[in-house]
């Protein structure tokens, strides 16, 4: 049997407990928290006072702040080319009988996730510190311009990199909440900790996907775990782009601000890796083919030698002045 149909038949397997993945790691609408939950309530009679006061705390936020939070929403909303990706993945299937348990999964998945940039962007909006139209033309570019995470339609490497993004964004959404708190903006603080803790769920549950992988078919997912570190997890915005420029460096510069106020940085990579090995504790497996063996020895060894490489690492001071940003509204 081909290594294609045996991952078929794995995802096939699994999809018998979809609904209890939904059950247990997604969150039923009418009882999860919406955007108007935590922005000024327009119906309200007290609307432009609550919005002049959330545009007087916003100035508080430094530079950086500020594009961190704008490339976290950018990253957010250009969700359809996630969504897309996910359902071209093998054993994915939305066509026939109106879609098999997956598409269920990606589709709920989905839902929770679409909330978050709905939230931001409207946050953003009401500052009046940021250039939102600047702001949106980077974000259709980077819906065009799509994205290629080196996984094509493998799920076991699909998985591997949800579980890695989902744990990176709930770090960098969470230190934004902390940072916002420390400025004095307890709303936006509040905002960014659900969505955090929204990413955290996302992530306990395809860290589990690959729980079970591991536990039907350990050799193939050490393999495809190796192939992800080997070639690094890019982020899902790592084509955006400024309006009128070409695809360039514009997210190099949004993470070089993002390291800079420590939101996400090189040792939370790391980090990230090292936790991933621990959950599914690719120490322990017992059972792999000789290939996999030497996958699991380069996988053990990788964390110190990324550690290293991550001291090395200069961070420009100077800020890149980023076009949805300008100093003067600050």
């Amino acid at each position: 049997m081909s290594i294609k149909n045996i991952r078929l038949e794995v995802m096939q397997f699994l999809e018998k407990n979809v609904d209890s993945f939904v059950e247990q790691y997604l969150i039923p609408v009418e009882k999860i928290w919406q955007p108007s939950d935590f922005l000024p309530n327009s119906e309200g009679e007290n609307f432009f006072e609550e919005v002049k006061e959330l545009r007087e705390i916003a100035k508080e936020l430094p530079y950086d702040f500020w594009v961190t939070l704008v490339g976290d929403t950018i990253t957010e909303e250009a969700l359809p080319t996630y969504e897309s990706w996910l359902m071209d993945v093998e054993g994915i299937n939305q066509i026939e009988n109106g879609g098999n348990g997956w598409s269920k999964w990606i589709r709920q998945w989905t839902g929770e996730e679409n909330r978050h940039g709905d939230l931001l962007n409207k946050y953003l909006y009401l500052s009046g510190r940021v250039n939102m139209r600047e702001i949106e033309m980077t974000t259709q570019h980077l819906i065009n311009d799509g994205f290629d995470i080196g996984t094509g339609s493998d799920p076991y490497k699909n998985f591997v990199y949800t579980s890695f993004q989902e744990l990176a964004t709930y770090v960098s959404h969470n230190r934004v909440a902390q940072m916002a708190k420390k400025f004095g903006d307890n709303k936006l603080s509040k905002m960014c900790k659900m969505i955090a803790g929204d990413e955290m769920r996302h992530h306990h549950a395809y860290s589990e996907f690959v729980t079970r992988i591991f536990a039907v078919d350990p050799s193939e997912m050490m393999l495809a775990f190796q192939y992800m570190m080997k070639q690094k997890i890019v982020m899902p915005a790592h084509f955006l782009r400024e309006s009128g420029q070409k695809i360039s460096s514009a997210f190099e510069q949004f993470s070089d601000s993002a390291q800079r106020i420590g939101v996400y940085t090189a040792s939370d990579y790391v980090d990230i890796m090292q936790k991933l090995m621990d959950k599914w504790e690719i120490d322990k497996m017992t059972g792999l083919t000789d290939e996999a063996e030497k996958a699991r020895d380069y996988l053990m060894k990788l964390p110190a030698r990324m550690a290293r490489i991550s001291e090395r690492l200069v961070i420009p001071q100077e800020s890149h002045i980023f076009k949805w940003v300008e100093p003067a509204r600050l």
